[in-house]
């Protein structure tokens, strides 16, 4: 198997790619009476190309002497400005690699035979798989994972891996802050990714990754920002498209299910219709996404076989058999209140129902006996709302403007677990239920003013988070559920955060230079009930994150770049929530309520060449890690009746991230567009020895560890005869280090075509092709060791078709 991996990844590295793309710049300025400072309205500007003279572009002053050039791409020009009883003044031109907007200021014009002082303005193109600060991709290029969600196409994207819970790994960390419209939310959550996978791609417009984002953007995210945009028609009138998609998902099974009357689904059916609609009229712009799941899913499929110190041998299996109906809908308004100011009120609201059932047998390897026999149905609704209202000035200079937001998101989660208990020693019922229910309120205010070269940032939020929980027993006969819980916890936070940054643009390099300050106080309440955590939590603090970049511009191809910044990852609810999950009552996750932040310090440097149909970009980076949080396993030893392993959140001192990225973009003629990764990273963990206090006051011991992993990528888009694109991506990731164990290799192929009419598409996609996607783990606890495999969905076959309005 491993020797077909990685044929099929030699042989697509030949005929795969990811696309690329540009954002234009705007140039901007003031033509004045040298001597009398008065403007000189309708100068003529004209921008010609430095090499041959030829004209490019242009504009008239206004009345007030200010002229406006837009849809500048990256090169040498030289700009001419002309008024009747002035001398012709003709000035060179640079647009360079970093900034979109100038505001070159004053320019005085003189009837003498004075030379103006050279001008030189830069700005950007950007490179969409391979910016030095971002990487963006454009959705309406994605084939392979046509019909799919987010998290489907962010598994293809150079440098990201995804993780078995649905997380987003940057560089080999899921310490990822993911945005949507560049605002957190809800949706997303503040830390843990929440509903990633049921985000539908159709209705994005493109993905930005920042690996080291600057003091504008929340400290939170050691590996840095996923920034999801939706989509927003600019075309006048009515547009948008009326689709629908459907897939059947987990085709086979890879491992025979233990002996049950359910097992797991497999050949899951799943229907998707979905709306896209625009309206924008000279004063209004309407838009609204909608897209409606109904499927049956298989979300977990875990199997365990577990070693004990004393000779016994234990195999089961957890399959999370889900019937799900999943409603998304995203809207709002632009309302341009005059030329310079635009009020946009927008919502989303995600509402999901399932039903997950599954029935767990437990059985003794030594003699292929069933011992116990769990089955537990879950019936779980959950939703996400966030309301945003935006005020954007413009003024009087493109580029210079002032935004303030005002957000509010509220996510819930309320879930009954129905357990049913038979084995040796018990047979007994139990439920729990939990109501969650997370308030934010964000006032945040951003300031942009371009300068001659380059332009400044500043700005401040007020960040206000709670959640309480409501947590509910009806204990049976015997019951397994742990006792003195309690019945409630609430946690809150609030932030304060200002924050300035520079960027300083000449014809040899580049510097970015930043700082935010952030005040952050957290308290967790929980119940005077609970045994386990005698005390309330609280604590706050105040640091500072400072960013600074240097790029020196080696010729018109060739940048070099230097980064570093510094972070934060501060435990999320579920992280904390002292309340277990009983999927596996042998295999409990709980989390802890006394986990502190992990503070990250990243050191880059960063090569990028360019030319005219591709590029290449190369990284190394290195980061430490002062107090990592993850999951310890330990055995609670005080239970006689069942062999309970607790999986729990610790902060565990000291870890360090080293690593290299390496990412190839080419066009090819019309034939298509091609491009390969490869990342490899050096993961440490330190030694640590702390203490559990769930269940009970225990030491437990992490041994360091030290390992190096590496994940190749390569995708590729083909133009075929007759608007027929076909796409493939395929990805290795190998072995590395996981606490208290090792996760072993795993790949995927997707293929994709799509078919492009006068007024729709019509798509087809395979993710996953032969199932190599699952997540395989070799654990070593304390008394123990483990083989874990979640055999999870990840092959889905999918055929859509798009009307456009």
């Amino acid at each position: 198997m491993k020797k077909k991996c990685l044929l099929l990844v030699c042989f697509a590295f030949a005929f795969t790619g990811i696309l690329l793309g540009q954002k234009l710049a705007t140039v901007s300025g003031r033509i004045v009476d040298k001597d009398t400072g008065e403007p000189l309205p309708f100068t003529s500007v004209l921008l010609g190309s430095a090499s041959d003279g030829s004209h490019l572009g242009g504009a008239i002053a206004n009345e007030e002497g200010r002229f406006t050039i837009s849809g500048v791409e990256r090169g040498e020009y030289e700009l001419t400005f002309t008024f009747v009883g002035y001398e012709t003044a003709k000035q060179p031109l640079l647009i360079g690699e970093l900034n979109n907007f100038f505001d070159i200021g004053s320019i005085g014009l003189i009837a003498s035979g004075q030379e103006l002082e050279e001008v030189v303005v830069e700005a950007n193109k950007e490179m969409l798989s391979s910016g030095m600060d971002a990487k963006t991709f454009d959705m309406d290029e994605n084939v392979a994972q046509s019909g799919g969600t987010v998290l489907d196409v962010m598994k293809t994207m150079p440098g990201v891996t995804v993780s078995q819970e649905g997380k987003i790994i940057l560089r080999g960390s899921d310490k990822v802050a993911v945005l949507i419209d560049g605002k957190q939310s809800s949706l997303t959550g503040f830390g843990n990714q929440k509903s990633l996978d049921n985000i539908p791609a159709a209705n994005i417009e493109r993905i930005e990754i920042i690996n080291n984002p600057s003091s504008k953007y929340d400290a939170s995210g050691l590996a840095g920002i996923v920034n999801i945009i939706y989509k927003k028609e600019k075309e006048s009138g009515l547009n948008g498209d009326v689709g629908m998609a459907y897939g059947i998902g987990a085709l086979s099974k890879q491992r025979p299910d233990n002996p049950t009357d359910l097992g797991s689904y497999s050949g899951n059916s799943k229907l998707i219709p979905s709306l896209n609609f625009n309206y924008k009229t000279p004063k209004v712009n309407y838009f609204l996404q909608s897209q409606v799941i109904f499927q049956k899913h298989l979300p977990n499929n875990e199997f365990t076989f577990r070693k004990y110190n004393d000779g016994r041998v234990t195999a089961s299996q957890v399959p999370e058999n889900r019937t799900q109906t999943h409603y998304i809908i995203n809207g709002g308004m632009d309302w341009s209140l005059g030329e310079k100011d635009v009020l946009t009120f927008s919502g989303i609201y995600d509402y999901e129902v399932h039903t997950d059932t599954s029935q767990v047998a437990y059985i003794n390897q030594l003699n292929n006996r069933r011992y116990r026999y769990w089955a537990w149905n879950e019936e779980e609704v959950t939703g996400y709302m966030n309301y945003l209202l935006n005020l954007k000035h413009q003024f009087e200079q493109p580029g210079h403007e002032l935004d303030a937001s005002l957000q509010y998101t509220k996510g819930w989660e309320d879930e009954t677990y129905s357990l049913n208990d038979s084995s040796e020693v018990r047979i007994g019922k139990d439920l729990t239920h939990i109501i969650a229910t997370e308030h934010t309120a964000t006032f945040g205010v951003d300031y942009t003013k371009p300068l001659r070269r380059g332009r400044l940032e500043s700005g401040t939020k007020l960040r206000f988070r709670r959640l309480p929980v409501e947590y509910l027993i009806e204990p049976g006969d015997q019951s397994i559920i742990y006792p003195d819980l309690g019945d409630w916890s609430k946690w809150g936070e609030n932030l304060y955060a200002v924050y300035i940054n520079y960027i300083l643009e000449r014809h040899d390099f580049d510097i970015e230079g930043g700082i935010r300050a952030e005040h952050t106080d957290v308290f967790y309440n929980l119940s005077s009930e609970n045994g386990y955590y005698p005390n309330d939590d609280a604590y706050d603090y105040f640091k500072l994150f400072p960013n600074v970049r240097l790029t020196l511009k080696l010729d018109n191809t060739n940048r070099v770049s230097a980064f570093y910044n510094r972070r934060v990852d501060r435990p999320g609810e579920p992280e904390l929530r002292v309340f277990p999950k009983y999927d596996d009552p042998e295999l409990l996750k709980v989390g802890n309520p006394y986990l502190r932040p992990q503070f990250t310090e990243s050191f880059e440097l960063a090569y990028k060449y360019i030319w005219t149909t591709g590029s290449v970009y190369l990284a190394g980076f290195r980061r430490i890690i002062t107090d990592p949080f993850m999951r310890i396993y330990g055995i609670d030893s005080n239970s006689s009746e069942y062999d309970i392993i607790n999986k729990i959140y610790q902060n565990t001192g000291r870890a360090t991230n080293t690593g290299v990225e390496l990412l190839l973009t080419q066009d090819i003629a019309d034939i298509g567009k091609l491009s390969g990764s490869f990342n490899w990273y050096q993961n440490e963990i330190e030694a640590y020895q702390g203490t559990m206090l769930f269940p009970y006051v225990r030491p437990y011991t992490l041994e360091a560890s030290d390992d190096n992993t590496w994940d190749f990528k390569v995708n590729g888009l083909f133009f075929l005869s007759g608007s027929v694109q076909a796409q493939i991506t395929t990805l290795y990731y190998a072995p590395k280090n996981i606490p208290q164990g090792r996760q072993l290799s795993r790949s995927s192929v997707d293929l994709g075509l799509k078919k492009t009419f006068e007024r729709g598409e019509v798509s087809f996609s395979v993710s996953d092709v032969f199932q190599n996607f699952g997540i395989r783990q070799d654990l070593q606890g304390s008394d123990f060791s483990a083989r874990y495999e979640n055999n999870y969905e990840t092959q889905v076959l999918r055929i859509g078709f798009k009307y456009k309005i």
